[in-house]
């Protein structure tokens, strides 16, 4: 086959579009602290990964292993959880820390959601009306561990992870 003359293999090949994809994702940038509290950014840094995730079915196996990312995607990741400490005055492990936690499960449930809302339903009305439901359920879901992971962020005796913040 001529493609992998450019490109190794397959799985080579799913690598690099997911690379590329991950790459053209516009990560949310923190505003001032000020105008949005950290849980409210992390509430809109989670509707753009559900949207990733609807928008790019099969992606997340390539997205959410660290061993599975690329050094480019590794780079992008490092570089937002940066901005992320400094926009909100906590440290880099931190951010690291509540950004990976927060965006492991809310792709792990995206996908899973979507997922059985591509599959056949009964009838159009019926299918929209259960992935509705399903997004209400992760929409509440994702919230409560947003909430969850800054009470620990800000209970943590950990000095990596446990300095106070503010929401």
């Amino acid at each position: 086959m001529a493609l992998y003359k450019h490109v190794p293999s397959l799985e080579a090949l799913k690598h690099l579009i997911a690379e590329e994809i991950f790459k053209r994702w516009e990560l949310p940038q923190a505003t001032s602290p000020q105008q949005i509290g950290l849980e409210e950014y992390l509430m809109g840094f989670t509707a753009s990964t559900r949207q990733f995730v609807k928008a790019h079915p099969g992606v997340t196996p390539f997205v959410i292993r660290r061993l599975a990312a690329t050094p480019a995607m590794l780079e992008k990741i490092s570089a937002h959880q940066a901005h992320i400490a400094q926009a909100y005055g906590i440290t880099k492990e931190q951010s690291r820390w509540l950004l990976s936690t927060v965006t492991f499960f809310c792709i792990s449930a995206a996908d899973t959601v979507y997922a059985a809302a591509r599959l056949e339903p009964l009838d159009e009305a019926d299918g929209q009306l259960q992935e509705a439901e399903m997004e209400a359920e992760l929409l509440e879901g994702t919230h409560a561990l947003i909430a969850g992971a800054l009470g620990l962020l800000e209970s943590r005796p950990d000095p990596k992870i446990g300095a106070r913040i503010n929401k």
